[in-house]
């Protein structure tokens, strides 16, 4: 067992760190929307027009704050007229993408935005750019946002919605450089121009447009779309084509070898480890290209999926990705946020991969039976540092690592955050074995109480169950000490810990280039 000394400014704030980077992804794949979210109104399962009432109410537990629909591969195949207007008149599709199945398109845009409002979240639509039309992605915006007698809002009346919705976060296109066309960097970053030209600002709703970015570590893909950023044209539009580029990456084993989610060796954990911690140079790397075009920090990075991708569980549809969460995904989700909170400044938002039923999901449904999954409880027990003001966490000891080929993976991360009156502290032990100690130097305060909660289980392979939903579920931690102005933590092998301090303060000032 180690111990680590670490410093916490109460004091100093740095960037907020962005309630949008606990974002969420739902795509038409597999038993994420049919047969999870939406069972429609005349299933015995208890629901709100349609849309299961029990995953509502769990979503609404982590305070989703955005929604990522309808892909994913499946947007730049889906033509969002074929989803509006009776259900019944609503012409079937291919999904080509996940499975082969035919979707009667009974989910469509009011459907959706009819989730966002149960949950109380903001959309992020991802427009089709792979096989669909600039005038297609611009009437969506009209019929989205526009009031008045233009064409698009007089079919969104008489489809029952007399008012426009707000809607900000808007994708062009979706892994443009695969699924979403097989297409290369600057033909892209044309294209993404002359689709965000089109896709205009009605009635007060001012979109913030998403370009699609890069897979993993292609940074020349990042610099072709941030090299078209200081080119205004003929001038008609006063700001950038676009506010923000993205970039997916997704933590498996080496050479995208999917391992069981629930049956690995040790040395596959550290395997996946040391990918998952790749996640934080890349972010890195994207931004130092960006910072080279945009100084100023005005476009935003987006990692709008994420997440663990392990073999699909036995017996069931390989397209439809559906696969068990273990300790092991909770655990990598604290290291995941971690990495956020450090890089606060330039990503502001990110989308974990997907919300139900798919890949490194928040729930898992067995007919009428909901259950959780650790990566849930990550969620929950971090909500607090929803737009709170970043503390910088200064380690003064070299934090404990294995080796896995050559690579060296940390094992213990912790950030922390402020806001109104308390601070709030994650710490994440990824030691499959030994337990860790670090004790917390709190200057410019004067913390008052300290509360604890932990996440943690017999096993990394721990999971939850209809049998056993609280397997791996958060309880009260009784190992974070608070003596005047230092806080000792102890965390167990393999456990995520967030300790909440009051801190009888309010905020941490900002300077006005941190605002």
């Amino acid at each position: 067992m180690s111990h680590l000394r670490a410093v916490i400014n109460l004091d100093v704030a740095g960037p907020t760190v962005s309630r949008h980077l606990y974002g969420h992804f739902a795509e038409h794949l597999g038993r994420c929307i049919y047969g999870g979210i939406w069972v429609g109104e005349g299933s015995g399962i208890p629901n709100v027009r349609g849309i299961r009432t029990d995953i509502v109410e769990a979503l609404r537990g982590i305070a989703t704050p955005n929604l990522r629909w309808p892909g994913g591969c499946f947007a730049d195949e889906y033509h969002w007229h074929d989803g509006v207007g009776p259900r019944e008149s609503r012409p079937s599709m291919v999904n080509t993408h996940w499975g082969n199945v035919v979707e009667n398109n009974h989910f469509g845009t009011h459907e959706f935005m009819d989730l966002c409002a149960q949950l109380g979240t903001e959309p992020y639509i991802s427009g089709n750019v792979g096989s669909g039309t600039v005038r297609e992605m611009a009437e969506w915006v009209e019929y989205l946002t526009r009031s008045g007698k233009a064409p698009m809002s007089k079919l969104r009346r008489e489809n029952g919605r007399p008012d426009p919705w707000r809607v900000k976060f808007w994708g062009i296109g979706n892994e443009t450089w695969g699924c979403g066309g097989n297409m290369r960097g600057d033909y892209f970053a044309d294209l993404a121009r002359q689709y965000s030209t089109y896709c205009r600002n009605h009635d007060g709703n001012v979109l913030y447009k998403i370009a699609s970015g890069a897979r993993s570590d292609d940074y020349s893909w990042t610099q072709s779309l941030m090299q078209t950023m200081g080119d205004y044209g003929c001038g008609c539009n006063p700001k950038h084509y676009f506010d923000a580029v993205s970039f997916h990456y997704y933590t498996g084993l080496t050479n995208r070898k999917h391992g069981s989610a629930t049956d690995f060796t040790t040395d596959e954990y550290l395997e996946s480890l040391a990918n998952a911690w790749r996640v934080e140079t890349m972010i890195e790397r994207h931004s130092n290209v960006m910072d080279v075009y945009d100084p100023d920090g005005r476009i935003g990075l987006v990692l709008d999926e994420w997440g663990t991708w392990w073999a699909v569980e036995p017996g069931t549809n390989p397209r439809f990705l559906y696969q068990q969460n273990a300790l092991r995904d909770a655990l990598i989700a604290g290291l995941h946020f971690d990495a956020f909170h450090r890089n606060a400044q330039r990503l502001i938002m990110a989308n974990i991969a997907q919300t139900v039923n798919v890949l490194q999901a928040m729930l898992l449904t067995f007919d009428d039976v909901l259950v959780k999954t650790p990566t849930y409880h990550v969620f929950e027990m971090n909500k607090g540092h929803h737009d709170a003001a970043r503390l910088d966490v200064h380690l003064l000891d070299a934090t404990p690592t294995e080796q896995y080929n050559d690579r060296t993976v940390p094992l213990v991360t912790t950030t922390a955050t402020a806001k109104e009156d308390h601070a709030l502290i994650s710490l994440t032990n990824l030691d499959a074995e030994a337990d860790h100690t670090i004790t917390y130097n709190l200057r410019g305060g004067d913390p008052s109480g300290v509360s604890a909660r932990i996440l943690h289980a017999d096993s990394l392979q721990s999971h939850n169950t209809p049998e056993r939903p609280d397997a791996v579920a958060p309880t009260t931690f009784d190992g974070a000490n608070l003596s005047q102005n230092t806080l000792t933590v102890t965390i167990p092998a393999h456990s995520f810990v967030t300790v909440r301090l009051a801190t009888g303060r309010s905020n941490p000032s900002e300077s006005e280039e941190q605002q």
